[in-house]
């Protein structure tokens, strides 16, 4: 501990901290007791403040660094695991992949256009920060009961926010999720994900170093908004959750795309020790988390810090979320060079402190101390508990026969690409600008995941051959999870895995978004253990390490837990972006096949939901064997040219994948119901949701070459129908237009948005 730090700082009016001030800022006794041991006596209100911030569950993972500990993180192919801004890895050529997904799920209920606007522009400074260029945003939302009364109001402010932020700063938005459950009536969910590239040899850090070394602040200027935003994520929403909307951050997704232009001019020299974003607690964080990295003390004068309000305090100045804000260790003697850059961009700049060997933060303010913390006892006295958990109950199956077969099966399939679930949501992605850079090699909803094509530097379209792409996606089936929490878990990185394989691409790395209720409750914990097992396992027997990710707890109101919801957000790379295949039928006459075998399992199945209006029994097994047979197979035969479209099967099964295959493509398909489902039910058969498997249109002169790579490779393998017509043949049992079915799936959405629905 540096000298100031033995006394109290001068600088601020002195507040005395009493019991509720502490129990204001989120603090446990025993939490509070710790602060005194580390400071050897009181603190004063900034210094509270930033304990407060660095304690807080969202910034020190306190409830699940645990068990984030247990995931694979590691692989031939990871430069840079969990720790930094974004996770990297490795994709040839001397690049690199850089990518994570995060969470702005309360500020985003409270204002929704603002929260997900910030939301986007978080997550892509968490890339550039690396010295990427983020070519490629998702984004993964889950929204209350459609006929709940503040559902549409936070869908269209959503909407809105992420695709005015985005749009604005030139990232396409390439894919993502949409789901409605009641359980996100009171927490909606909204997870953003972006992904960067970068030379593999020029990836920024975060670890302050050189004592003496200028500590500069670039970007825009601090205000009052966002103060606090750590604590309020970190805590349930009760009925005063309007009250919290000063909390909420505001963008401007303008300056951002000056900040990016400037950090990547400035990176390309070599003037950077070190940078941070200023994210979650701000200044704090950032100054903190540099310090703890290299081991060094850092001080700051606030007074210097870009202000935008009047009279602000060195605890505003160093809580404030406001965005759009870097926090720089510089070489000496190259500030004049930076400022040049920053100021061409019409940024703010300062040099606002030095790196110390003192091994404190020290802030001061007009010369006077204004708080003096040791930061390696801030960083590993940070609390991490062992929270009590019990394990989710085990459902039992469902047998196929149990469950009623549909009156009508063409109308149960219309209902079913109508369901809000299943739904078209053309009326989303339209909104986003997913050609920008014009680099997406396929719009939303052409592929089963986003693919980007890279571009080589230097050279021309027309000569440059090849280019490589990236394959994105954001995958979670949240039912599976309540159910089941490590089965969902599995599954849930299982099906972001096949997405990936479904276009072509080979997966390398997956980032996560924990998102789940109060930790405190054994049963919520027991839910964040169980998927944490589930997913380690997975990404074990998949060859597919986590590399990043953000937990997300307290996603409760007034006791109320949403889902437990572990997005998944998985990168894959095509050596040839223009072999990537999409789920559109390509015409007539194409053979289909079912990959993977199909038991008819129906629990937790839409199909039930739909026809019962019950979500129970257990969730369908994931055997990651299968999984990772089936799907080297399938990725190995799109490679070889074998393979004209593809899509993996999961809500709704078969049927539903066979309808959104015909939509994409405009063309019918007859199947053989009757022929293929053998003993099971045909309902079973056409609507159960049995993992690891895939749909696969097959030209003719193809076809004896996939089954023979089939039988090689001990892959069950099913020819089930043809392309061909304008209608969906599903057997003698029902026959729907093309056209019908895109009229059901395309039109929900747009009138319930209207007002209509």
């Amino acid at each position: 501990m540096s000298d100031s730090a033995s006394t109290a700082p001068r600088a601020n009016p002195e507040i005395e901290i009493t019991d509720d001030i502490v129990k204001e800022h989120g603090l446990t006794t025993d939490e509070y007791r710790t602060v005194l041991d580390i400071l050897g006596r009181a603190p004063n209100l900034t210094e509270l403040g930033i304990f407060s911030v660095m304690w807080s569950e969202h910034c020190s993972y306190k409830s699940s660094r645990v068990w984030l500990k247990t995931l694979p993180t590691k692989g031939p192919q990871v430069i840079q695991g969990p720790g930094e801004n974004a996770g990297v890895i490795d994709i040839g050529d001397g690049e690199a992949a850089v990518f994570k997904i995060e969470s702005h799920n309360h500020p985003s209920f409270i204002e929704p256009y603002q929260g997900a606007a910030t939301g986007v522009g978080g997550i892509l400074r968490d890339v550039f920060t690396m010295g990427a260029r983020p070519i490629a945003s998702l984004n993964a939302l889950r929204f209350g009961d459609p006929d709940h009364p503040k559902t549409r109001h936070l869908v269209s402010g959503v909407v809105a926010g992420i695709g005015g932020y985005g749009n604005c700063i030139g990232v396409p938005t390439v894919g993502g999720e949409v789901n409605f459950h009641k359980a996100y009536n009171g927490n909606i969910l909204v997870n953003a994900m972006t992904v960067g590239l970068a030379k593999a040899d020029k990836i920024f850090y975060s670890a302050a170093a050189g004592v003496g070394n200028p500590v500069v602040y670039v970007g825009s200027k601090t205000g009052r908004d966002g103060i606090h935003g750590a604590t309020m994520a970190s805590a349930e929403f009760s009925e005063d959750s309007e009250e919290k909307r000063p909390t909420v951050q505001v963008g401007d997704p303008f300056t951002e795309k000056l900040l990016l232009e400037a950090c990547l001019e400035l990176m390309a020299t070599d003037a950077i020790v070190a940078i941070q974003d200023m994210g979650a607690a701000g200044l704090t964080s950032s100054s903190v988390e540099m310090a703890d990295k290299g081991g060094v003390g850092i001080r700051l004068d606030l007074d210097r810090v870009p202000m935008r309000e009047e009279a602000m305090t060195p605890y505003e100045l160093m809580l404030s979320e406001s965005q759009e804000r870097m926090l720089m260790v510089l070489k000496p003697g190259r500030e004049d060079e930076a400022r040049a850059i920053f100021e061409k961009w019409e940024l703010d700049f300062a040099v606002i402190g030095q790196v110390t060997e003192s091994g404190a933060l020290e802030l001061f303010w007009h010369g006077e101390p204004a708080a003096a913390i040791p930061v390696s006892p801030l960083v590993d006295a940070s609390p991490m508990y062992e929270r009590p958990w019990e394990p989710t109950p085990p459902r039992a199956p469902i047998a196929p026969a149990e469950v009623p077969a549909p009156a009508d099966y063409g109308a149960l399939l219309l209902d079913l690409v109508a369901d809000p679930d299943l739904a078209s949501r053309r009326w989303i992605w339209e909104q986003y600008d997913h050609l920008i850079r014009g680099e997406t090699r396929m719009p939303p909803g052409a592929a089963d995941a986003g693919i980007v094509r890279l571009p080589k530097e230097g050279t021309a379209i027309a000569e440059r051959g090849p280019a490589k792409a990236l394959a994105v996606t954001t995958d979670c089936t949240p039912r599976y999870c309540l159910a089941d929490p490590e089965a969902g878990g599995r599954q849930a990185v299982a099906e972001a895995w096949r997405n990936l394989t479904a276009t072509g691409a080979t997966p390398l790395a997956l980032t996560n978004n924990m998102n789940f209720g109060n930790p405190e409750r054994p049963r919520i914990m027991g839910q964040f253990v169980g998927c944490v097992r589930g997913m380690g396992a997975a990404s074990s027997a998949l060859d597919f390490p986590v590399v990043s990710g953000n937990v997300s707890l307290y996603n409760e109101t007034n006791g109320e837990a949403i889902l437990p919801t572990p997005v998944i957000g998985g990168v894959g790379l095509l050596a040839d972006a223009d072999k990537a295949v999409g789920l559109a039928l390509p015409g007539a006459g194409y053979r289909l096949y079912l990959v993977g075998e199909t038991a008819g399992w129906l629990g937790q199945s839409i199909y039930r939901r739909l026809v019962e209006g019950v979500e129970d029994g257990a969730p369908p097994p994931v055997d990651l064997t299968v999984e990772r047979r089936n799907g080297d197979f399938v990725r190995d035969q799109i490679k070889s040219g074998h393979i004209a479209a593809c899509h993996d099967l999961s809500d709704g099964g078969l049927a539903v994948a066979l309808a959104e295959m015909a939509m994409a493509g405009g063309v019918g398909a007859a199947i053989a119901v009757e022929d293929a489902a053998d003993t099971l039910p045909p309902h079973a058969w056409l609507f159960g949701e049995d993992q690891a498997r895939y749909v696969l249109a097959v030209a003719a002169p193809n076809a004896a070459a996939v089954e023979q790579a089939a039988t090689g490779a001990s892959v069950p393998l099913v020819a089930i129908g043809e392309t061909g017509g304008d209608a969906l043949k599903l057997g003698g049992l029902a026959t729907i237009s093309v056209a019908a079915l895109g009229t059901a799936h395309e039109g929900w959405l747009p009138t319930y948005m209207s007002g209509e629905g």
